[in-house]
């Protein structure tokens, strides 16, 4: 089955090296590695409201232990994300792909709430920049600038050997500047025995495209 990253980037899929390939591909899949997360002090009241919400890690830190587990189901890719604290605290973060015929691709972060963004390869390089905020109420769906919530986001992938890859994530608010960013390192490998039953990822939570 592919995956939602695979169906964006339809023929460029071909381009990116083959760790960004495990990285997105369809299989049932682990990321393991470490998380450098920084953002400004006045930023945690509204980053807790985004946590209890779904979306993004509320705690800052450097070298923070990450495992992400990936895994299609009925077409969807299913992220789950645990970031241990040097306290014995674990963040989770969880989100649902969705891949769009524009070559665009939406991730939600609970049933009301996606991001949607376009993802391009340079140079052997997965670069994807978010177009536009996506609420969901029943049957009506809005589009929200993203100068209107939290600014413009941008990702880069960057493939280090055959099975390990580097990434940046910023989001910049054309008034306040860099107000989030988390960046690390990470190798992927195939989940042999994945049962694909956790449900704990919003099982509908953005409804078929």
């Amino acid at each position: 089955m592919k995956s939602p990253m695979q169906i964006a980037l339809a023929e460029d899929w071909a381009k990116l090296p083959p760790a960004l390939q495990a990285h997105y591909a369809g299989e049932a899949c682990i990321d393991h590695g470490h998380l450098d997360i920084d953002y400004p002090v006045w930023m945690q009241t509204p980053l807790s409201l985004l946590y209890a919400l779904g979306a993004l890690v509320n705690q800052r830190g450097r070298g923070l232990a990450t495992e992400v587990r990936k895994e299609m189901r009925d077409g969807r890719q299913y992220w789950q994300r645990r970031i241990a604290l040097p306290n014995g605290v674990v963040k989770t973060f969880n989100s649902q792909w969705l891949p769009l015929a524009s070559g665009e691709v939406e991730e939600y972060v609970n049933r009301f709430l996606a991001l949607r963004m376009r993802p391009t390869v340079r140079e052997g390089r997965l670069h994807y920049a978010g177009c536009c905020y996506v609420l969901r109420l029943g049957r009506l769906r809005l589009t929200l600038p993203e100068c209107l919530v939290l600014g413009h986001t941008t990702i880069e992938e960057t493939a280090r050997g055959t099975d390990s890859f580097a990434m940046d994530f910023r989001l910049t608010h054309p008034l306040f500047g860099q107000i989030y960013r988390y960046s690390g390192v990470f190798h992927t490998r195939l989940a042999a025995g994945t049962s694909g039953k956790d449900n704990t990822v919003m099982p509908d939570a953005a409804g078929s495209h």
